[in-house]
């Protein structure tokens, strides 16, 4: 008789169900989406009802469509957005709609715990800086301008977290989506009673904090009637979105290390310790595997830079795509192929929407550096990639101070370009691995996850089994020397500007010079 394991990944855009079989394959999957609310400029929520729905919807469909038998299902578990702020009162229920990881109301409180700890403080004990993403700020805003909530407020809790709770009854999180929150103790894995005395939140509002394979409970009947699954199947909290995709994309021993590209994009690896960068370049998150740390560093727009590319500078591939029926991206990689690497000396900043890491900085501004009357459109093109490689292969280079890293795995729809494949096997400088399925490390991990809490899995490396490795780039030593220079100048030329930037920011120019 076939065991499923059913993984939920509650993104921002909607929730994915998938449902994989204990020997790795993946039978199917559907998405329900959901609404997100932006208001005020920097204001972002969602109601955390639609969270609900789309889970029990989802759940009904794949099980229906499938004709599995919900009896067949051994576990349920979880990746889910991070870094948000979900106010419940001591049944569950939600006492406003949730303010989530995009939301950056909470720039005073940001200031209010910089009066008791500085940045490099804050940085040591969460790996993370002190800013309005995470959940401790969000939750100070709401103490100080809505007291009413939050004094009637039980637990704070994340996206996936308020899902475990519908469907056993209990008030958990685990260690990431506890580091998310931005008041954990990261080397020690509890809540940090330093921040917490910083921002005078009561703890006792917070969750308790548990392994990513801890077994909150059973589903209850009345979540089993309301989602098609079996009464009692096993559900396991699973953990943060950003986490998740480490299991998911193979990054479950030291050193192994993947990247993935899409509308943002990042590099993660696994390590035995934090990595505490003296610049703070990059961030440290708690591992779904217990007794490991996923240092991280993430870019702001990836993808984004080259869609933008895509829609302002490709209308006649665009046209001639919808002409002929190819695809806009076949016709852009044989644009992006006639150019050498390097493009002909011509640099991109990728900082189209300012930058995470490694610059961390809000003020800069996408940018061609280095047009010459010899300049192609071909190097107006790959000059995108390379710039958003480039940006990428300086938070690698961060990370291999303190590790070492002698291969890569890439994922999401950056991994599709046979271009840029080899570019960031040429600008990192070693293999790049491209699993046979691109977009599910998230759920894939939820499911391993799952399936290690519930003892289907001995191990995380049970991973070998869902994993296909479909082709692997080598780098060439030549293109390799070629990028490093690159890369160099692209990095002074980024510090020659951040005045520059700056200057603009502060004058509130709506131009960019």
């Amino acid at each position: 008789m076939a065991q499923y394991i059913l993984a939920h990944d509650l993104g921002t855009s909607g929730n994915k169900a998938t449902l994989f079989s204990t020997d790795g394959k993946m039978v199917g999957s559907r998405i329900v989406s959901y609404d997100t609310h932006y208001f005020k400029e920097k204001w972002v929520e969602q109601n955390p009802e639609d969270w609900w729905k789309a889970v029990c919807l989802s759940t009904k469909q794949l099980i229906g469509e499938l004709g599995v038998h919900p009896e067949d299902i051994q576990v349920v578990s979880f990746s889910g957005q991070m870094m948000g702020c979900l106010c419940v009162d001591e049944n569950g229920n939600p006492l406003r709609d949730s303010i989530i990881w995009a939301d950056q109301r909470a720039t005073k409180q940001v200031k209010d715990l910089e009066e008791h700890l500085t940045q490099e403080e804050f940085y040591r004990i969460v790996g993370h800086r002190n800013t309005p993403s995470y959940g401790i700020q969000k939750l100070m805003w709401i103490r100080d301008n809505e007291p009413d909530t939050y004094d009637r407020t039980y637990k704070v809790l994340n996206a996936k977290d308020y899902i475990v709770f519908k469907l056993t009854g209990k008030f958990v999180t685990d260690y990431s989506d506890g580091n998310s929150m931005g008041c954990f103790d990261l080397e020690n894995l509890t809540w940090s009673d330093r921040i917490l005395e910083a921002s005078g939140i009561d703890p006792v509002k917070l969750p308790d904090l548990k392994p990513s394979t801890y077994v909150a409970g059973g589903v209850t009947e009345e979540a089993a009637r309301a989602t098609g699954m079996a009464p009692g199947t096993k559900v396991v909290i699973g953990a943060g979105d950003g986490v998740t995709a480490n299991i998911g994309a193979g990054s479950v021993d030291e050193g192994k290390t993947y990247c993935s590209i899409g509308t943002s994009a990042w590099v993660t690896t696994t390590a035995k310790k934090p990595i505490f960068d003296p610049e703070m370049r990059t961030v440290t998150w708690a591992h779904a595997i217990p007794g490991y740390y996923a240092p991280n560093g993430t870019m702001q727009y990836a993808g984004g830079a080259f869609n933008w590319m895509k829609e302002a500078v490709c209308t006649g591939e665009r046209e001639a795509a919808r002409q002929s029926g190819t695809s806009v991206y076949d016709l852009i990689n044989e644009q992006i192929e006639q150019a050498p690497p390097g493009s002909n000396g011509l640099l991109f900043l990728p900082y189209l929407l300012g930058e995470r890491a490694p610059r961390w900085d809000t003020a800069s501004k996408g940018s061609y550096i280095g047009i010459t009357s010899e300049t192609t459109r071909a190097d107006l093109l790959r000059s995108v990639v390379e710039g958003v490689t480039y940006n990428l292969g300086i938070i690698l280079d961060i990370l291999q101070q303190h590790i070492a890293i002698d291969e890569m795995i890439i994922i999401g729809g950056g991994a599709k370009s046979p271009a840029w494949r080899q570019i960031m096997a040429d600008v990192f400088g070693m293999p790049v691995k491209v699993p046979t399925i691109l977009d599910e490390a998230g759920s894939m991990g939820a499911a391993i996850i799952g399936g290690v809490g519930a003892g289907l899995f001995d191990d995380f490396h049970v991973v070998d089994r869902f994993i296909e490795i479909e082709r692997s780039e080598q780098h060439n030593p030549e293109n390799k020397r070629v990028y490093e220079e690159a890369k160099r100048r692209f990095n002074d030329f980024y510090f020659a500007l951040r005045p520059v930037f700056e200057k603009h920011q502060a004058e509130g120019a709506d131009g960019w010079l």
